[in-house]
């Protein structure tokens, strides 16, 4: 079959946003599926995002669409065009996973959660003419299971750069959509699988996509040993809480070749943390960032606003206690309510959801009524916070606050906040 995977967008252009991202590469979520796809198939990708166009007079026998819901009405306007043409249409992602009854709607079929068993499944029974209506993971996948991502080249796009050593996280946070397709059950690959992923890498940098590295201390321990001889460079999420009792695993990052970590803060309110069942403890902020610091790793914090705890001043304070933290970089954004959390549950119980056109749940959005505040005072202070934070003289001073001369911390310091005013810059319009 002639296979079309589609990653849709309404208008984000990656290349106009990243100028390190003029190379198009496969997305992750297509790499991992191209490599669970027989090889008799012919396949073809087109991603949005980089300003490509899909071609709806090209011939397909299936076309595969990922869905994120601020992409959700762009992904059905796909679906239904190839669907009057005749074309099978098959959707999956975190929204369709959420509600995949609503993804039907538009498509012949909807897998709902992970696909390392059930799209090969799909592609069996539709050569066979028996394709069913939906396709749901009803177990976790054994992590033994997940392949190596596809790392060829398709067409236009390069090889993907992310590695996923983990899946699944158990810590079940309110506003998370993960849950939506990997779940709470936390599972590791094998080393050995990860660690000969890595070396197929022909790139020296490369992105951990796992949700968290912090969740199991000694698998990680264990893996980033391994890597030390790799001659490798990355970044990697983890969490505040577990970094600070355990400085270990900070420097075995660093002799691993970690250039950053990626900590959700989320709030610098315990109250806020608190009430979206984030464990943070905002006691170990700023210990945790100086032990991290101290070896050479950067530090990107990522911040929300809009808790039910949050008042007009969390914006002062937030900015004025993150300089203090002297993190490399930040990024900020509204909390949004993703279907298939229990925010969004909570919100729509509670009327205070505004809308449900799904292209305005994109992180700089306000798409519900905060608590101690107008929806309008959330969106204009948030853009505020990340205007003064991305001044040119605020994102100098950052670069070159280095405490050392090491000159690839300087570059990924430089690169990282360049990449995320640009990013910031296009979402908030300044």
């Amino acid at each position: 079959m002639k296979i079309l995977f589609v990653f849709p967008s309404t208008g984000r252009n990656i290349s106009s946003l990243n100028p390190w991202k003029l190379i198009k590469r496969v997305p992750f979520t297509f790499a991992q599926l191209i490599a669970l796809t027989p090889k008799h198939h012919e396949i073809q990708v087109v991603d949005e995002r980089y300003g490509d166009k899909v071609d709806f007079n090209k011939h397909y026998d299936l076309v595969a669409i990922t869905c994120l819901t601020m992409y959700a009405n762009r992904a059905y306007e796909i679906a239904d065009a190839f669907r009057k043409k005749g074309v099978t249409v098959v959707i999956g992602g975190y929204h369709s996973s959420a509600l995949p009854n609503e993804a039907k709607q538009h498509a012949d079929s909807v897998v709902i959660g992970e696909a390392e068993e059930t799209w090969p499944r799909l592609l069996k029974d539709l050569e066979n003419n028996r394709l069913k209506p939906f396709y749901k993971q009803e177990t976790p996948v054994d992590p033994r299971l997940i392949p190596p991502a596809y790392r060829g080249r398709i067409e236009k796009y390069y090889p993907v750069l992310d590695v996923q050593a983990t899946r699944g996280c158990p810590f079940k946070c309110e506003f998370c959509a993960i849950q939506n397709v990997e779940g709470s059950h936390y599972r590791k690959r094998p080393i050995n699988d990860v660690i000969n992923e890595i070396k197929s890498l022909k790139n020296t940098f490369f992105s951990f996509s796992d949700p968290s590295l912090t969740i199991d201390v000694e698998y990680t321990k264990q893996l980033f040993h391994e890597m030390k001889t790799l001659g490798k460079r990355f970044i990697c999420h983890g969490n505040v809480n577990v970094l600070n009792e355990n400085e270990e695993l900070i420097k075995l990052s660093k002799e691993a070749g970690c250039q950053a970590w990626f900590i959700g803060f989320e709030s610098i309110n315990q109250e806020s943390l608190n009430s979206v069942k984030k464990k943070n403890k905002v006691e170990y902020y700023e210990e945790t960032v100086k032990k991290i610091r101290k070896y050479g790793v950067g530090v990107k914090g990522l911040f929300m606003f809009g808790f039910d705890a949050d008042t007009i001043s969390s914006f002062s304070t937030t900015l004025k206690f993150i300089n203090k933290m002297r993190l490399d970089v930040s990024y900020f954004s509204v909390l949004t309510p993703f279907p298939g959390t229990p925010v969004f549950k909570r919100f729509d119980e509670e009327g205070r959801l505004l809308t449900k056109n799904w292209s305005e749940y994109s992180f700089n959005n306000v798409v519900f009524k905060p608590k101690n505040m107008t929806r309008e005072e959330l969106y204009n202070n948030t853009r505020a916070v990340a205007k003064e934070y991305y001044s040119y003289s605020n994102m100098l001073k950052r670069t070159i606050d280095n405490g050392n001369l090491d000159f690839t911390r300087f570059k990924t310091k430089l690169e990282l906040n360049i990449l995320d005013w640009l990013s910031i810059k296009n979402e908030f319009g300044f």
